[in-house]
């Protein structure tokens, strides 16, 4: 499926100042299959939370690596189908094109969608690098046999880098100044932070909000 539907990615440039944007990510209770996913929409100007959905639910599929996104697609588009204000571009706690078949959570998602995307990464899945400088907005070029896949980006002076890649509709250089801005205090963006606090949140308490996600 990654492999079909990669040629209908669309590339940038990315939304020019968008007033919304929305962070994704997904939490799972210790047994690995029941889950929660969050999404968090805020205002770029003040970071001011407009709009959260959180559904619950199971994995749609068992842990593979390479095809994770298959397991958080059903309850992510669930989540977003519960939003009243659509936001204007996805913001994933994972990878885009920085994936070994090109095809990460964040082309996933704007594909389906069709909204402008791309991710940000804790940690790389693929891919060599060199360190960026130490300073705030320093980047590096992300490589995964010899084509270039995302960017490696210092979002504080001195902390460890954030990787950036692309999904739907989004130009690199795009995606590495919304991360920026969205990084005032901390490592990782505010709509990162934001959704994962909600999505921890409502697996501990038990939100009503579960949903029936389809098994493939």
């Amino acid at each position: 499926m990654q492999d079909a539907l990669r040629p209908t990615l669309l590339g940038g440039p990315g939304p020019d100042r968008p007033a919304t944007v929305a962070g994704l990510d997904v939490a799972y209770h210790t047994d690995g299959e029941r889950l929660a996913a969050a999404i968090v929409v805020l205002d770029t100007a003040e970071h001011r939370v407009v709009d959260t959905a959180v559904v619950r639910g199971r994995a749609a599929f068992p842990y593979v690596p390479g095809l994770f996104a298959f397991r958080e697609v059903p309850a992510l588009l669930a989540a977003l189908e519960r939003l009243t204000v659509r936001p204007e571009v996805l913001i994933c706690d994972g990878h885009g094109l920085a994936h070994p078949r090109r095809f990460g959570l964040a082309c996933h998602l704007g594909v389906l969608t069709g909204l402008p995307s791309f991710g940000v990464g804790k940690t790389p899945l693929v891919g060599d690098w060199a360190p960026p400088g130490e300073r705030r907005g320093d980047r590096s070029e992300l490589v995964d046999d010899g084509e270039p896949v995302g960017a490696v980006l210092r979002t504080r002076d001195g902390v460890k880098p954030v990787f950036v890649s692309v999904g739907h509709r989004m130009d690199l250089d795009t995606a590495c100044a919304l991360t920026l801005s969205l990084t005032p205090r901390f490592r990782l963006p505010e709509t990162t932070r934001a959704a994962d606090r909600a999505c921890r949140d409502a697996l501990l308490t038990g939100s009503p909000q579960d949903v029936t996600l389809p098994r493939r």
